[in-house]
């Protein structure tokens, strides 16, 4: 047993030197080599940058939804004029019915309110109109107007200083405005915002409260945002009717199936829609929200996947090419080192170790660079990308694949090479 100790430490010091050695020849071809090298590593490093950055985007936006969606609340769901998915649609009245769906109305949403599932029900317009308060001027911002109940279905943040607009207001379509704190900070500085008074499109708004809110991927992140009573966007600020979304929020006591029924037969009336005819309305969940979202950023990570992929060939082909020159240049070393007793193994796992190398350093690189944009992203944007642990894994991993297999066929014409023929090589 100590004497095959013994030799399981001399194999492992043997293969360790060997792995040592074979890093250091990579090195120093590298260096002989800079133009070849470079090109080498830098078609891994595209191919492991395009996944370190896109993993990370997709793993901020994908935290970003899940609280966007735990913020709403798992059971809520919305009525809507348009489906969310199109892809059936070809253009023709047949299959795109939806087209002449009836738009839905301020009156649905108070009808939908008497529901006795529903705990609530609001209507939203949103609207993109110029707001100014004295020389500060904040063009093309989001405005939305919202029913009372607008706490209660956007529960992400709070209010405060001040308050929101109350039923009296909203009904008597008062000129009140809730602002949020990054349209604050622009318009009033480190000032108090409540009181003053502020215009949208020429109109005079009266600010009553601050919002406070998370920003996130869906909400479109921390821009400036105003919240109007529904009823002054239509007759102030001529927001149109072809735009309303209504939010619904089932009791706590009810299944969110049984306020869809409910939801469904209330307009069905509302819209005199007789037995067996199609709904002109859609109900959107939040699992086809999700399958939706899905199906999109589906599409982002196979293109990511067949970004790296080329940006991997590419590297792999530099690397056939940077060994195959390697090993012309080097026969006659080979020729010396099977004289002296190397083994075709050992010369395999020699040059199987330079490519693998220099994969990596491309990886390493990539890494690097995939780090300092993601950084960039998340500081400069509303997605919170970060690099998650498998992308590293799988950056890494990729590289010493490809590394392994396009310098397998270098690494096997050195290791067939003849030790007399390597010898006399000129």
């Amino acid at each position: 047993m100590p004497r095959a100790s013994t030799g399981n430490r001399r194999s492992f010091v043997v293969r360790f030197y060997s792995l040592l050695e074979g890093v250091g020849i990579a090195l120093d071809s590298i260096r002989s080599n800079r133009v070849r090298a470079a090109l080498t590593i830098l078609g891994v490093a595209v191919g492991v940058f395009v996944v370190v950055v896109i993993s990370a985007s997709i793993h901020g936006i994908n935290e970003s939804v899940a609280k966007d969606f735990e913020s709403a609340g798992p059971t809520t769901f919305f009525l809507s004029r348009f489906p969310i998915n199109f892809e059936a649609c070809d253009g023709t009245d047949d299959t795109c019915k939806w087209r002449h769906n009836r738009k839905l109305t301020y009156a649905d949403a108070k009808a939908l309110e008497a529901v006795p599932s529903l705990r609530a029900a609001g209507a939203r317009l949103d609207m993109s109109r110029e707001v100014k308060y004295k020389d500060r001027v904040l063009s093309s911002t989001q405005v939305i107007g919202f029913t009372t109940n607008w706490t209660i279905i956007d529960a992400a943040g709070d209010i405060y200083p001040g308050r929101s607009f109350t039923e009296a207001e909203a009904s008597n379509g008062e000129h009140v405005v809730v602002i949020n704190d990054e349209m604050a900070t622009r318009l009033f500085g480190d000032s108090d915002p409540i009181d003053k008074e502020v215009m949208i499109t020429g109109a005079p708004f009266q600010v009553i409260g601050v919002y406070h809110y998370q920003a996130s991927f869906l909400t479109g992140g921390n821009r400036p945002r105003a919240i109007v009573p529904f009823e002054t966007a239509v007759r102030v600020l001529h927001a149109s009717y072809a735009q309303v979304g209504v939010a619904l929020v089932p009791r706590e006591d009810v299944t969110r199936d049984q306020a869809e029924d409910d939801v469904i037969a209330v307009m069905r009336a509302r819209h005199g829609l007789r037995p067996g005819a199609d709904n002109d309305f859609a109900i959107i969940t939040q699992d086809k929200l999700l399958e939706t979202y899905n199906k999109v950023f589906g599409m982002f990570f196979l293109v990511m996947i067949v970004l790296s992929a080329i940006g991997l060939l590419v590297g792999g082909v530099g690397v056939v090419a940077i060994m195959m020159i390697s090993v012309t240049e080097r026969t006659r070393e080979i020729g010396v080192r099977k004289a002296l007793g190397a083994t075709r193994a050992t010369i395999l796992w020699q040059f199987l170790v330079e490519a693998v190398t220099l994969t990596a350093i491309g990886a390493v690189v990539g890494l690097l660079g995939g780090g300092i944009v993601s950084l960039v992203i998340r500081n400069a944007t509303p997605i919170k990308a970060s690099i998650p642990p498998l992308a590293i894994a799988a950056a890494l991993g990729a590289s010493a694949i490809t590394g392994v297999i396009f310098g397998m066929l270098p690494a096997m014409r050195a290791a067939r090479l003849d030790p007399i023929d390597a010898l006399r090589y000129e």
